[in-house]
């Protein structure tokens, strides 16, 4: 169970820009999450707990931001 990803980046002169962009996108891809899932088993009820704790931290990241505006 494999995912392919297509992540490009237009190098323009600036290396560093272009990794940076390369970085950022495949952080936002979840690359490096996939690959350290694939790697290590999980059990189930780790898999749980975690989905539960960013649940939590979502919902309280929204709740602030509503109380803001």
């Amino acid at each position: 169970m494999s995912k392919t990803y297509n992540i490009s980046v237009q190098v323009s002169g600036n290396l560093e820009r272009s990794l940076k962009q390369l970085k950022k996108k495949l952080e936002r891809e979840g690359v490096s999450r996939d690959m350290k899932r694939q790697v290590y088993y999980e059990p189930p009820t780790q898999k749980r707990r975690k989905r539960r704790m960013r649940a939590v931290k979502n919902n309280m990241i929204k709740m602030y931001e509503s109380m803001l505006t």
